[in-house]
């Protein structure tokens, strides 16, 4: 807490010797309103070795929903200061949000054609708006970054910033989240519940993940039978409460550290309140037990298991706004980092995808 509160006072020098491991590549967003940011960021910083200068306050509500004038005004404007004043709009590459930082924008429409997304999928245009680049409020952005398997990420190359969440059901679970993003390991399976063998694009896509990785590091289910209890888990994708046949709200997986994951649900990144631990997902029709506005499974749930990192969605996003694990599984299989592992996997930006980890958590190269 020392640390934040020197930078809040403005004593500190204006920034710290080059971080080591990445940490100067991230600019680490913590809401002074909110106990639980500022003490995410004091856990996250200097482990990460994240530079003085790169630790960017602002003040908002810690509401999950907000309109666009909050976000606006007290989200990216106060964000796109910081990188300008400390000149690193061009050395950042990742903008970590911590818990108690608002989740989703509301807004007018429907479908398509809704102004509504994650703080986190409009967060990452801020590169381009401080070039001074427009985009329309309504639907989504197309992601630069989307399918470049063999690109460095770098700017100007890709005018976005990558930006994850440090944020999960309580301060223990970020807290752990952050420990095992530092003990990740290339070990462990990949687990890919296809759900069954019906043709589909996201079987396909999860067919297509299972070829791309090596075969003995690939347990791929195309059966109507929902994978549970499965060990030494490195990564993870499937339609999660989407599929027909899975019953139970948790896996019971035991997740190796630096463990990824990605499901096919709608609304899976809806709220990070947790539920009671009664409760299951349910059916469109059962409003009685929804929880957070959704009957859904939720993203939260991985990472109170074990998972180290996960992506999820705040409103619908249609099948094809979802992480493709045919290219998130590979890339980070491969060495890529977390963050750019899920970014090379989401088609849209300024629309509902959220990324809950450690953006520079990485296995290494196999």
């Amino acid at each position: 807490m020392m640390l934040l509160l020197l930078v809040f006072l403005g004593v500190l020098p204006a920034c710290a010797a080059p971080a080591s491991g990445g940490g100067d590549k991230v600019l680490l967003v913590v809401n002074r309103n909110d106990p639980l940011s500022r003490r995410v960021a004091d856990y996250y910083g200097p482990r990460r070795s994240v530079p003085v200068c790169n630790m960017c306050t602002i003040a908002t509500t810690s509401a999950e929903e907000i309109s666009w004038d909050v976000y606006q005004q007290q989200i990216e404007q106060p964000i796109g200061e910081c990188l300008k004043r400390a000149g690193l709009q061009e050395k950042v590459l990742y903008i970590v949000l911590t818990m108690g930082v608002p989740l989703k924008v509301d807004g007018p429409g429907s479908g398509a054609m809704t102004d509504r997304c994650s703080v986190d999928s409009e967060l990452a245009l801020l590169y381009a708006k401080l070039k001074g680049q427009t985009f329309p409020r309504i639907g989504w952005v197309h992601n630069p970054f989307f399918m470049k398997r063999d690109a460095v990420f770098q700017h100007p190359q890709f005018p976005i910033y990558l930006v994850t969440r440090l944020a999960a059901y309580d301060f223990e679970d970020v807290k752990a989240m952050i420990d095992r993003s530092l003990a990740a390991r290339n070990r462990g399976k990949f687990v890919i519940d296809a759900a069954n063998s019906k043709d589909d694009p996201g079987n396909d896509w999860l067919r297509t993940a299972a070829i791309l990785l090596p075969a003995d590091r690939v347990i791929l289910d195309e059966t109507p039978q929902v994978l549970y209890g499965q060990r030494d888990v490195i990564g993870y994708a499937s339609w999660g409460s989407n599929d027909g046949q899975r019953k139970r709200r948790h896996l019971d997986f035991r997740w190796l550290p630096g463990a990824i994951a990605t499901e096919y649900v709608s609304t899976n990144a809806r709220t990070l309140k947790r539920p009671p631990d009664n409760w299951n997902f349910t059916s469109w029709q059962d409003k009685q037990h929804w929880f957070g506005g959704s009957p859904q499974g939720l993203s939260a749930d991985m990472l109170h298991e074990g998972a180290t990192g996960i992506s999820g969605n705040t409103y619908e996003p249609f099948l094809g706004g979802c992480a493709r694990p045919d290219y998130l599984l590979p890339a980070y299989f491969e060495g890529r980092n977390l963050a750019e592992s899920y970014y090379l996997s989401l088609p849209y930006l300024s629309w509902m995808g959220v990324v809950l980890g450690d953006p520079l958590c990485a296995i290494g190269k196999p």
